[in-house]
């Protein structure tokens, strides 16, 4: 970063293992599976039944008593968003609007949001009377769902659905003034976000950012595009806690979940001054794209993950062997999963075989937009406490990946971090954390 170092000083996570940082964290380090059997559909007929669904809970609970007629129109995506954003701005001991509107601490117009969103999927039950009543000769009549079918549908529904959606109420909600955008680059998206925000902090565009990705994967329509692609799972659907297995020799696909996962930024100058917890540094920032053209799986030599880790070291100003911890993407693909440890093996050269990799998706499941952001936290909870916990479901490496899987849990003082995904439309990305002086 070569301008304001930018620091990270508020956590919020909700994930299949909790509603919080402090869950997601114990589950991790317990080595617990948030991976289970689909309850939020019935998913007969699919080759996957299962997903990381989070814990129940009512967003009421997360939104001013007079802002919650707009739950109304708030997507699985939305709420999941707010729920992580509202701890993650607490954390940091900023006091918004939506906080406490009589003490508030923080200037709105100099606060930002980037949010990492998914193409939200709608709720079948919204659309089935429109199609219902779009049909001719037992054929959908796209002439006749203009004239009939359209006219069922609620003048609000796409609110609901709108990608940029989640940053909006979270803005109305917290009355975040600052830049804003939002990122539609499917997993990529919240390593993204996270980055754009932080070069807007450093540049003087803001004094403070939320940053993150959130995304609801357990949707039907969403589950049976990954099962017709063949990157679901379609073993251990009787046993989840081992259906999602990274860089394994026996991986079989992936899971599909939601979550999200949301940091608040600024300068460390800033966190100084108000006295926050800083809880690590954004050294390093990278982004590339690796095009297949048969773009269900990343090229065989992950070219553009190698592309991004290269770039995030070198503006972090690290070589390899500074790096003690990579949370990559792993996703339980296996060709993918090896593209992506050939990626690493390249760029990082002999200290591949020795910084320890920890995948976490065995026990979080691919959320989407949001499973950068989670990982972030977690490298940053790892960092804090200097601890790796132990991988799971990788009890075999696969043939030709030479990573070093953390098989038992590391106490180790962690000082430099790095995060990495990709996504199928070919954005790739990698994020170096540091530890604070």
């Amino acid at each position: 970063m070569s301008s304001a170092r930018v620091v990270i000083t508020g956590l919020g996570a909700i994930s299949p293992l909790g509603l919080t940082v402090a869950s997601l964290w114990e589950g991790l380090c317990e080595g617990r599976c948030g991976i289970g059997k689909i309850t939020a559909f019935d998913p007969v007929g699919f080759s996957c039944k299962l997903a990381g669904q989070v814990p129940d809970f009512k967003i009421q609970s997360f939104v001013p008593k007079t802002y919650r007629k707009a739950t109304k129109l708030m997507s699985r995506d939305i709420e999941l968003a707010i729920v992580a954003a509202d701890e993650a701005i607490r954390s940091s001991k900023l006091i918004t609007k939506g906080i406490d509107a009589e003490n508030i601490n923080v200037d709105p117009t100099r606060m930002a949001i980037n949010l990492g969103a998914g193409l939200i999927s709608c709720d079948l039950v919204e659309l089935a009377p429109s199609v219902a009543a779009s049909i001719t000769d037992g054929r959908f009549d796209i002439h006749k769902w203009g004239k009939d079918g359209f006219e069922l549908v609620t003048p609000l529904w796409l609110l609901k659905y709108l990608p940029n959606m989640s940053a909006c109420h979270i803005g109305i909600i917290h009355d975040i003034q600052g830049p804003s955008n939002t990122i539609t680059c499917a997993e990529a998206s919240g390593h993204l976000a996270i980055s754009e925000a932080s070069q807007i902090i450093a540049r003087g565009g803001a004094v403070y950012a939320l940053a993150g990705g959130a995304e609801a994967k357990v949707n039907p329509i969403v589950m049976i595009r990954q099962c017709l692609l063949k990157r679901a799972t379609s073993e251990n659907n009787d046993d989840p806690t081992t259906a999602c297995r990274p860089f394994d020799a026996d991986a079989k696909g992936a899971v599909f979940g939601e979550g999200a996962g949301m940091i608040v930024l600024e300068t460390i100058e800033n966190a100084q001054k108000r006295d926050a917890k800083i809880y690590a540094e954004i050294a390093g920032l990278g982004q590339s794209n690796n095009i297949n053209p048969a773009y269900e799986h990343l090229e065989p030599d992950g070219k553009g993950i190698q592309i991004a880790i290269e770039k995030a070291m070198a503006d972090a100003q690290i070589g390899p062997e500074d790096l003690d911890l990579i949370i990559p993407h792993g996703t339980g693909i296996a060709d993918d999963d090896l593209a992506e440890a050939k990626a690493i093996e390249a760029a990082l050269g002999k200290a591949a075989t020795k910084t320890a990799v920890w995948p976490t998706k065995s026990m979080l499941s691919n959320t989407g937009a949001a499973t950068g952001a989670l990982d972030v936290i977690a490298a940053v909870c790892a960092m804090s406490e200097g601890k790796i916990p132990a991988a799971k479901n990788c009890d075999r490496k696969a043939n030709g990946c030479n990573l070093n899987i953390v098989k038992q849990p590391q106490q180790t003082k962690i000082r430099y971090a790095l995060c990495c995904s990709y996504t199928y439309g070919g954005q790739t990305a990698a994020l170096v954390l540091k530890q604070p002086d």
